[in-house]
């Protein structure tokens, strides 16, 4: 029977097709939606591996390092398990402890100890990366808005080269430009000039300015090194959408807010879950150079801690375990960060 013998008795008997249900039609509709949205998966063969031998032979070196460096060390977190005497041989032949080493750190004579050190830490770090990713994005959109090209290289140049000055080197300038004005600190210098203080401010002597110091010296060593990614993200953006704006009579500042801003917002985003995992990790010469008895109480970190009460007084257990409990934080931290990212509908590392 034929479509046209079907459609004349129907038509003859008064009867109509019964319509497919609008909910089915619509989820078939996002059905075909989403699997025209996927990206068909490229099934690794051996003509694909041999077409891309010479990429793979040079990522061979990376990872190899990786391994050998990053991962084969891992087994001497058993130091942390035991009671560590280098005098007794391999890491096998020593008394093994349990978790003691773990409830000293924690809650034994270095408890609170410790614990005002993680607070000094996290105070610093997350300072310095408040300051430097703000600092970064406002230079990087200043300097895109700069017309003249020789003038903006300069600026550039200016503000890239302390990065390839030592933190030695670094932590020493900061010293001297925070010392009296007798010796060389022009800080100083320079407040009492404009009178905003009467008498020079021994800066390094005072436990309430450290983390501020720690912070204003990682900004101006490397602001200018973490403007490179967000004027690369800057380039990326499409110029059409700046002469749309302009024509609509936007100015300036309304593009930057408008389209640079949010432009680059998923390299921002990005870098601040990756930089997450180093929130422990902070600057070790900085604290530990500028830092003295008067201000123990503020700049003493994590790594400081462990170079004392670890490798100094021979308690390796110690030092390992520290490095245990920053590694398990910055994964927790690195897992949240992005889980956050992703509830934000932002770019995610996974």
């Amino acid at each position: 029977m034929t479509d046209a013998t079907v459609g004349t008795l129907v038509t003859a008997t008064g009867l109509e097709p019964a319509p497919e249900p609008a909910s089915s039609s619509r989820a078939q509709n996002r059905k075909a939606r989403k699997n025209a949205a996927k990206d068909p998966k490229r099934k690794i063969t051996w003509d694909r591996v041999w077409a891309q031998r010479a990429l793979l032979l040079m990522a061979v070196p990376l990872l190899l390092y990786q391994i050998l460096f990053k991962y084969v060390p891992v087994y001497g977190w058993a130091i942390a398990f035991q009671n560590f005497k280098p005098g007794r041989g391999s890491i096998w032949n020593q008394k093994w402890v349990g978790l003691d080493n773990f409830v000293n750190l924690f809650t034994g004579v270095n408890g609170e100890q410790f614990r005002r050190v993680v607070v000094n830490t996290l105070g610093q770090s997350v300072l310095t990366l408040i300051v430097g990713t703000f600092g970064a994005i406002v230079l990087a959109l200043l300097l895109n808005e700069v017309k003249n090209q020789p003038f903006k290289r300069i600026m550039q140049n200016i503000t890239y080269m302390p990065h390839f000055l030592s933190w030695v080197i670094v932590a020493s300038l900061a010293a001297v430009a925070l010392s009296l004005p007798s010796s060389g600190g022009f800080i100083n210098q320079a407040l009492m000039n404009l009178h905003l203080v009467d008498q020079p401010v021994l800066f390094l002597t005072e436990p309430n300015y450290f983390w501020q110091i720690v912070a204003g010296t990682s900004l101006w060593k490397e602001l200018g090194w973490n403007t490179i990614l967000y004027l690369a993200a800057i380039t990326a953006i499409d110029p059409g959408l700046y002469e749309a704006a302009e024509v609509d009579g936007a100015g300036r500042y309304r593009k930057m807010f408008s389209i640079t801003l949010p432009g680059i917002m998923p390299t921002i985003v990005v870098l601040l879950v990756i930089n997450s995992g180093w929130i422990l990790s902070t600057n070790f010469e900085l604290p530990y150079f500028l830092g003295n008895g008067l201000v123990a109480e503020r700049a003493q970190t994590i790594d400081v801690f462990v170079l004392h009460y670890g490798y100094q007084l021979g308690n390796y257990s110690l030092a390992v375990v520290a490095g245990i409990f920053k590694t398990i934080v910055a994964i927790i931290l690195v897992g949240s960060a992005n889980l956050a990212a992703k509830r934000l509908n932002q770019e995610t590392l996974v």
